[in-house]
């Protein structure tokens, strides 16, 4: 059989199998957002099932010799071989663990997030408790299946970020805290900012359609896209040409819904953009979650919160709540929206207290991974931990351990991927300043084209292609350096807490 003849049927296969994996996403979008009630045991079930038929049809033994067949070809084009040796760590990966574990970690997740919505409401971890000491339980088996050296946390950071490791985010972590407390201690003193505009009354409906009208300004497609409401605001895609968003109201907190949306509005600006005709192969999937990450947290924090975007947008602002903003200027806006103090939110959270918020689960799963830290013990040592970085007391569960999805899912070795955003996103940020001099200008005048277009060119239109380092040290030059995201937040905040 011909290299192109073997090529078409690994596609085909790639294609089917993502064909189910995107069923199954269609159904835990649901399951998050319109599911009644009565449904959730039947979705988990079929949520398990074709999580379990995706498994098996990615790890038969066909598709591995056909993955051994295509990489000892040497006429494949650059495309189709990275195709294949990424495919090919893929099957490697995943044939360590049975169909049947997978079903097992996938009913467990799901029976996990019912426990998770229902502790919410009740505002108590208990209930919460037990379903989660289950998956962690698995998520552990897991990283023992997967394999990994000096850490088992490692196994599972590496399905979010492709060899991201416990040694270089202490590392990384352990380079940035005295940066930002350095930062921190020099604003405390300095004059407060009022933001108390921003917790009056805004009419649920009234921000919806100004969260609409955002994620358009950005330039979300809505034909290939939708926005909804969810407990946790989240992005997930069937395609590229199918992305949805989520977002939740809060009608005595304006930035609840509005950094909601710019922030998965960044998320899905991605996956728009990743190649179509990569469907269902690595290359038309994206690159990590830590670049992911970064993409929401440009449009969230370096553009949806400096000034020249609301310069331009100020006209919806007041147009849309006028009792509201009438009377409030484009730079008492971007000085509110900035405000820095400790919150017990992660997603309210400012740009410097931010990564005390993800430090604080990083550090709690590496202990649950690594059976240092008992499930039971997991709101004593959060309310700890929140008092000796935040210096804040958490006044329940809601507020503290329950806030998050992640956990409910199974999510383990996500969070640092937060931050690690944060970082790309300065660091892009400001590479796309020194090619485009008048990028300000641009923003003020609703003109995010050059923005759009760089991103594309240097990030969507990549996939899997390159590891998150490989990336940033093609598009910015360098790889990742923490100081861009320090140059960014001392500028910022100097001008703001002058």
């Amino acid at each position: 059989m011909s290299t192109a003849e073997l090529y078409a049927s690994y596609q085909t296969k790639m294609q089917k199998i993502a064909d189910v994996k995107y069923a199954s996403a269609v159904l835990q979008w649901d399951q998050e957002t319109y599911l009644p009630p009565k449904g959730n045991d039947f979705r988990g079930q079929q949520i398990a099932t074709l999580s379990e038929i995706a498994h098996q049809q990615f790890t038969d033994k066909a598709m591995g010799e056909l993955l051994v067949e295509l990489s000892s070809r040497e006429d494949l084009p650059a495309s189709q071989k990275r195709n294949i040796q990424l495919s090919s760590e893929d099957y490697n990966r995943n044939v360590k663990l049975s169909s049947a574990f997978v079903r097992q970690l996938s009913e467990s997740v799901n029976q996990s997030y019912h426990a998770w919505a229902k502790a919410r409401k009740e505002n108590s971890f208990s209930s919460f408790e037990q379903p989660l000491q289950q998956l962690i339980e698995l998520k552990k088996q897991e990283a023992d299946m997967l394999g990994y050296e000096q850490h088992p946390y490692n196994a599972l950071m590496n399905d979010y970020d492709k060899g991201l490791t416990v040694s270089k985010v202490d590392s990384l972590f352990d380079e940035l805290k005295p940066q930002l407390l350095v930062l921190l201690d020099a604003i405390k003193n300095k004059n407060n900012v009022d933001d108390s505009f921003l917790f009056q009354q805004f009419n649920k409906d009234d921000q919806w359609k100004f969260g609409i009208e955002i994620l358009k300004r950005i330039g979300f497609d809505f034909e290939a896209g939708r926005q909804d409401i969810s407990l946790h605001p989240f992005t997930t895609n069937f395609s590229s040409r199918d992305v949805r968003v989520t977002t939740r109201i809060d009608e005595h907190d304006f930035g609840n819904m509005t950094w909601s949306c710019l922030h998965e509005g960044g998320h899905a600006l991605y996956e728009q953009g990743l190649p179509a005709d990569q469907y269902g192969l690595p290359l038309g999937e994206y690159c990590s979650l830590s670049i992911h990450e970064s993409q929401s947290r440009l449009w969230e924090n370096c553009i949806g919160r400096g000034l020249p975007f609301w310069q331009h947008n100020s006209s919806l602002l007041k147009k849309s709540f006028s009792d509201q903003f009438n009377n409030i200027s484009p730079e008492q806006f971007y000085r509110a929206i900035n405000k820095v103090a400790p919150s017990l939110i992660r997603t309210e959270a400012d740009e410097l207290t931010y990564h005390f918020h993800v430090i604080i689960r990083y550090e709690i799963e590496k202990m649950l991974i690594e059976g240092s830290l008992q499930t039971k013990d997991i709101p004593a040592c959060w309310n700890e931990q929140y008092q000796k970085y935040l210096g804040i007391t958490v006044p329940d569960d809601n507020s503290g351990c329950l806030q998050d999805i992640h956990w409910s899912h199974g999510s383990f070795g996500y969070f640092a991927t937060y931050s690690l955003g944060s970082l790309y996103a300065a660091q892009l940020f400001a590479t796309i300043e020194s090619q485009y001099p008048s990028l300000g200008e641009d923003l003020a005048n609703g003109n995010v084209n050059n923005i759009q277009q760089w991103l594309k060119k240097e990030i969507y239109c990549n996939g899997r292609y390159y590891s998150s380092e490989e990336l940033c040290k093609k598009a910015t030059g360098e790889s990742l350096q923490s100081s861009y995201f320090i140059q960014y937040a001392t500028k910022k905040f100097s001008e703001i807490y002058i």
